[in-house]
């Protein structure tokens, strides 16, 4: 298998243990918790990591981003998909789910795909290679948002297992 496939495999993976590990400590009365009225509690940052993965993974199937004028419905469908998570054991559930279509999404790829160029025709493009690894990328940067969340109500323990 190509390297690149394996190594976005291996960061999808890794990205999603240790997002539902950090995940995993935040008490069941602050998941729907917020700093603000308009923020995200923790439990809709997750909700969207878990339920962004099927998009990346759909991507990836169709070697293209959504094409402007279906992504507001794109963006609908997905916030809708957000907001039906209430519990934490079916985020996991979602979450464990996607990342295995992106894992499968992965398996599609040759060597020669991993080097393509998909146009967003919005005036900007990604290469695959960026596309294989943003689910990964994408949890890490929100166990970030979950991390500061936790600082908010006085959880200034760092968790590493």
């Amino acid at each position: 298998m190509d390297q690149a496939i394996e190594l976005a495999k291996l960061t999808a993976v890794q990205g999603m243990d240790m997002f539902l590990r950090n995940f995993s400590y935040v008490p069941d009365d602050k998941l729907n918790w917020s700093p603000t009225p308009t923020s995200k509690s923790p439990l809709r940052v997750a909700a969207h990591v878990a339920v962004t993965n099927a998009n990346f993974a759909q991507m990836i199937l169709d070697r293209k981003v959504p094409a402007p004028e279906d992504v507001p419905a794109f963006v609908e469908r997905t916030q809708a998909a957000e907001r039906a998570i209430t519990t934490k054991e079916e985020m996991e559930r979602v979450f464990r789910e996607n990342t295995q279509k992106v894992l499968d999404a992965l398996d599609t790829l040759s060597p020669e795909d991993t080097k393509i160029e998909i146009d967003s025709g919005q005036g900007w493009s990604m290469s695959m290679g960026f596309l294989m690894r943003l689910a990964g990328w994408h949890a890490t940067l929100h166990l970030g948002q979950i991390d500061y969340l936790q600082t908010c109500w006085d959880d200034q323990q760092i968790y590493t297992g």
